[in-house]
């Protein structure tokens, strides 16, 4: 129940504008399926959305760009974050991921062999490592993600 769930508001968020929590448990009802606002928020924050601008410059809930089940090396990725970074931060369009001494490699390693679109570069240290993306947009938008992925 709760994976047909989650698929049904990735499937409603990449479809229509969703911007409140609100609108997503109506766009459920709408589709037949019934939840509390406490399990909306649950799902919300195990699935990562961040909200973010759209092209004509509306919130909308988005799907994170590193999944869990996307493929095997997003889900490693996902655990590897979850485990091994401690902060998440950005200025301008370079996110600086802080992780447990000697991880920050190996972190890095699994978000290069995923290939973001959106990320230029990547470099890492012991226990930082700063990703070079496209715009400062992309930034925000993948800092939420990361905050979400280890504050879960």
């Amino acid at each position: 129940m709760k994976s047909e769930r989650h698929e049904l508001i990735l499937k409603l968020i990449s479809r229509e504008v969703i911007s409140t929590q609100e609108e997503l448990k109506s766009a459920l009802a709408k589709e037949g399926m019934s939840v509390t606002q406490a399990t909306l928020s649950r799902d919300m924050r195990e699935l990562a959305l961040t909200k973010a601008t759209d092209s004509e410059g509306r919130y909308r809930y988005t799907e994170p760009a590193i999944s869990r089940s996307v493929s095997s090396d997003s889900a490693a990725l996902y655990s590897l974050l979850a485990d091994a970074v401690v902060a998440v931060d950005y200025a301008m369009n370079t996110v600086v991921v802080k992780c447990m001494t000697g991880m920050a490699q190996a972190v890095c390693a699994k978000l290069d062999n995923i290939r973001l679109d959106k990320v230029v570069g990547t470099l890492a240290g012991d226990d930082t490592i700063f990703i070079l993306m496209r715009t400062e947009h992309d930034a925000k938008q993948i800092t939420a993600e990361f905050r979400a992925i280890i504050t879960n």
